[in-house]
């Protein structure tokens, strides 16, 4: 167990944070990009790999049915397996995309070079990582890769705690626990 000292001052802001099929593929990437998260101060809610159906894909981008972009999307993201985090952090959303850097890749090696994308983007289908773009795209999306998970609890039941630093990071799980069920084990 990793004890976590941080505590914040405001509500905390859930995300959804995915690794996508290419950063996957490598271990020692899949493992950089898990440590970062950590480094930048995440709290790792769940956390799931998972490998998605042609359809999955197909449901998940419906927004851009008709893009130009569309068909290859949705062939990768149903090409692997990929890990869907539930981060929170306070900004959580803003914090997440700015570590991600810009969708493009060739943008991001420019304009963010040290940025997830920067660093292990390979093209702008294959960015390394996804993430919300607003606190109702989260919502959407968390309920769509956890739909056993419950925002409004979370927020009304653990976030206070969360927020207080009664977490630990169980390196096992490779998520962040409530010290409360630490001691109840």
């Amino acid at each position: 167990m990793m004890f976590t000292t941080c505590r914040y001052a405001k509500a905390l802001q859930l995300t959804l944070a995915v690794i996508k099929p290419d950063a996957m593929a490598h271990p020692l990437i899949l493992e950089a990009l898990h440590q970062k998260i950590l480094e930048n101060h995440f709290i790792i809610i769940k956390s799931k790999d998972l490998v998605w159906r042609r359809e999955d894909s197909q449901r998940f981008y419906a927004e851009h049915a008709g893009r130009f972009f569309y068909q290859r999307l949705v062939e990768f993201m149903s090409s692997g397996p990929m890990r869907a985090y539930i981060l929170a952090r306070e900004n959580a959303i803003s914090q997440w995309r700015e570590l991600m850097g810009p969708t493009k890749v060739f943008r991001a090696r420019y304009t963010a070079p040290t940025s997830i994308r920067g660093v292990y983007g390979l093209t702008d289908t294959r960015n390394t990582t996804h993430g919300s773009d607003s606190a109702q795209s989260a919502s959407r999306e968390i309920a769509f890769f956890f739909p056993e998970f419950n925002m409004k609890e979370w927020t009304e039941k653990e976030e206070p705690l969360v927020r207080a630093g009664h977490v630990v990071y169980d390196k096992e799980k490779q998520i962040h626990v409530l010290k409360l069920q630490i001691a109840v084990q």
